[in-house]
């Protein structure tokens, strides 16, 4: 099973790459409050299909670049 992650493109101003954050709430083990937590992937973008905005799922792949290790599957419908 390869790892999926859903997050928005913040930017693809790279050819065939963007770069997706996701968004993780977790919960604090002492005060027991909620915070969120950002991590930014970068992504294959084939053909430079999706922009900046779009709510996107990633899977995990081969290493692609030094930095690459993730790829785009599709584009996830907001409600």
């Amino acid at each position: 099973m390869k790892k999926t992650q859903v997050g928005t493109v913040v930017s693809d101003k790279m050819q065939n790459t963007a770069v997706v954050e996701v968004a993780l709430w977790k919960i604090h083990r002492i005060i027991k409050k909620r915070y969120k937590r950002h991590q930014r992937f970068m992504a294959h973008n084939p053909e430079n299909t999706y922009k900046v905005g779009d709510k996107v799922e990633i899977v995990e792949t081969k290493p692609l670049s030094k930095n690459k290790r993730w790829e785009i599957t599709r584009k996830v419908e907001v409600k």
